[in-house]
Parts: C-alpha cells; structure tokens; sequence
C-alpha cells in the first residue's frame, strides 16, 4: 500500500512539473511570437522610411519653394562645401538668397554664380558668428526680407579626430558658439514670421556623428546630438503652425572639413549630397540625407556602444588622420 501511495506521489509530481513545463514552454513561445512581431514591425517600417526619405524624393518633381515657402532662403556657412550648395538648391527652386559666412570675396563670388544661373536676386553679408555682438547686426539686416528658408549651416569641428584635452580652448568655444549658439540665436531671429505667415523651413545641419557618442570627436558629437535634440522638439513645439523644422545628419562628405577626400558612393561631394538631402524635406523632418548615408546610419544605431567606441578609436581615428591631416595654425583659424 505504501508503494503505491508513493507512485501515486510521485507520478503527481511528474504531471505537475510536465503543465508547469508546458506553462512555461507557452510563455516563451508567446514572447518568441511577439519578438518576431516586432523585428518584423520594425524591418517593415525601416523599408517604409527608406523608401519614403531616398527613393519617393528622387521620383517626386522638383517644388517651386518660393511658392511653398516663401521668398527669401538665408544660409550660413554659404561661401563653401554644404552651404553653397543649399544656397545653389535653393536659388535652383526659384528663391532668392542670402549669404552669410565670415569671407565677403568668397560670398562675393557665390552670389554672381547664383545671379548667372538662375533668375533670383542674391544678398551677402559677411559676418563672424564666433562674435556675440554680431546677431543685432544680422536681424536688422534681414528685417525687410520674406523668409522662407533658413538653413543653420555655419558650424566647425577639429582638425583631426584626438582626445580632448588635445583640443586647444579656443576650438571648443568655436564649437559651442558655431554648432550651438548659431542655430539657436538664427532660429530665434527668424522662427516668429515663418509662425505668423503659417509657413516656412528651418533645416538645421546636424551629423552622423550624433547616431552614437563618438569618442576623439567628443564636444562636435556632443554639440550635433543638440542640434538634432533641439530641432527635433522645436518642429513638433510648432507644426501645428506650418512650420518644417528638418534635422539632416551626414557622415563624410567632400568638402574642406574633410580635406576635399574623394568622393565615391559613401563620401558624396557637396553638390550630390544637398540635390538629395533638399529633396528630402517635403518627407521628413528627419533626415541622414543621402542614401548611403542612411545605411551607415542604420548600421551605427545596430553596434553596441562598447564596439563602437573601441572601433571609432581603433580604426576610424587611423583612417580619418591619414585622410585628412593635421591643419597649420593659420589653416585653424579660418572658419567660413
């Protein structure tokens, strides 16, 4: 009788564990079914996105901006690389342009190629925005003009990718006032008459350098995650109000900043990387603006933060310092 009373025991316990088993066998494969769910979610709407940002854009026909947005387009930064190439997009769409950056012969000759492609008027004024003073100067004057568009283009990073107590005090105050200051005090300046005609486009340069904290490259890392931050809240504060606020994140890209590398399908040059970056901006108010540029993106948001940090130090330090070498001092302190 005993033994069969410990059989009886014994078989219960076995049936217990075995519908516990199941119990738990079923959760798992519930939590199993949802993560599925949701990489498909996800992979379906990352296809969405890119097809929505880098190829409807290429498809879509060109916009009159004048029309959408207004008449003027104000860019900093507009004598070289990516901000010249926003004042040629924009003069391309029929607005007029004002050009802003520190070197008055090179806004000079920005401007008369503009006039003798297309049929907009052009401003220049040179200006210093490493100078606090400066910002009463610029709203007096643009106080008279229709703005449409502004692009908050003028900003500076290191000479090579290095620690930072290797970057000299007077860089990180240019970084500070340029990629920060600048956006903030140019936005502010204009934000209020694009509200108060319902319309209007700030795009606002930030970089691929903010997809993750990039070590030898901390305070411009830092500097453009804010750009990216403050664009991003400002567009939802206002648009409601008709206002587009475009937050654009490229990676390498052929100008001076990266010693002119040669261009190919990762590194585009100035004028390939803003046709589709701009062409971007009835989609998204969030942007990496070129193609392969959003893989990288893509890609960078995948790797873990400990990899990414041991291979920015590793491996792109050594390549961007072969490509683009240590600048003189003189070659320092020029910030266009």
């Amino acid at each position: 009788m005993a033994a069969s009373v410990d059989q009886l025991s014994f078989n219960a316990i076995i049936e217990e564990i075995s519908r516990n088993f199941a119990t738990i066998r079923d959760v798992f494969a519930l939590l199993g079914a949802l993560y599925a769910a949701k990489c498909c979610i996800q992979s379906a709407y990352n296809l969405y996105r890119a097809v929505k940002v880098y190829v409807l854009p290429k498809l879509w026909p060109k916009q009159d901006f004048r029309t959408k947005y207004g008449e003027w387009a104000v860019v900093t930064g507009a004598s070289e690389g990516i901000g010249r190439s926003y004042a040629i997009e924009l003069a391309k769409r029929g607005m007029n342009i004002m050009l802003m950056s520190r070197s008055h012969a090179k806004l000079e000759k920005v401007a008369v190629e503009i006039e003798s492609m297309y049929d907009v008027q052009t401003k220049i004024f040179p200006v210093d925005f490493n100078n606090h003073d400066c910002y009463e100067r610029v709203e007096s004057a643009l106080s008279d003009l229709d703005i449409g568009v502004l692009v908050n283009n003028v900003g500076i990073m290191y000479d090579r990718l290095q620690y930072f107590l290797t970057v000299s005090s007077e860089r990180l105050k240019q970084i500070v006032n340029l990629n920060i200051m600048t956006t903030v005090m140019m936005t502010r300046m204009i934000l209020p008459q694009m509200v108060n005609r319902k319309r209007g486009a700030i795009i606002n340069l930030s970089s691929g350098a903010c997809v993750q904290p990039v070590p030898a490259m901390t305070a411009y890392s830092a500097a453009k995650i804010y750009t990216d931050y403050f664009s991003r809240a400002l567009g939802y504060e206002y648009y409601k109000d008709g206002v587009v606020i475009q937050s654009v994140q490229p990676f390498y890209v052929s100008t001076r900043m990266t010693n002119f590398m040669k261009p190919n399908f990762l590194v585009p040059d100035a004028d390939t990387y803003v046709d589709h970056a701009l062409k971007t901006l009835p989609f998204t108010t969030r942007t990496f603006g070129y193609w392969s540029h959003g893989l990288m993106g893509f890609f960078g948001n995948l790797i873990p933060e400990w990899l990414f940090f041991w291979s920015t130090i590793n491996i792109n330090v050594p390549i961007w310092n072969f490509f683009v070498p240590e600048r003189s001092d003189e070659q320092s302190k020029k910030v266009d």
